[in-house]
């Protein structure tokens, strides 16, 4: 049976319970159950600068889509500058990375499929450089391939 529909109100999660995870903020709009395991939509608030390391995911789409403040990616060995309204695809098994650049910056993230990202960003937190991070990487289907961006 398809799911209802729905609204998420801004700065809400869909079921009331943010995540935090790295330097922000984790609103889920759109369940990995919500879409039978199609998509994945988070919207995520960035306090101070950084982000994740290098990293792709073997089965999992990722795109970005800038809402607020300003962001670095790399995506393969190609770098870009986002500003508001800017959107940028990460395709499965291509390298990417982001570093927010600002005080506080806002990203809408689509995961499709939506595979097992939920379950990964409600893990433990851990240090994104350690040993234990790239195995939990690799538990949900990413391998962590270098640092993350510099300032």
């Amino acid at each position: 049976m398809p799911t209802p529909v729905f609204v998420v109100r801004a700065d809400a999660d869909r079921h009331g319970h943010p995540i935090n995870f790295l330097n922000g903020r984790f609103d889920t709009k759109i369940t990995s159950s919500d879409s039978d395991g199609a998509l994945l939509v988070i919207d995520t608030v960035r306090t101070g600068s950084g982000g994740p390391p290098l990293h792709y995911h073997h089965d999992i789409d990722e795109t970005f889509f800038v809402q607020e403040g300003a962001f670095r990616f790399r995506v393969g060995d190609e770098f870009f500058e986002l500003r508001p309204g800017d959107m940028i695809f990460g395709p499965r098994r291509v390298p990417h990375a982001f570093r927010n650049t600002t005080a506080t910056g806002r990203l809408m993230v689509m995961f499709r499929p939506a595979g097992t990202m939920e379950a990964f960003f409600t893990s433990q937190m851990l240090d994104p450089m350690s040993e234990q991070f790239r195995q939990l990487s690799r538990l949900h289907g990413m391998e962590v391939v270098g640092p993350p961006l510099p300032a």
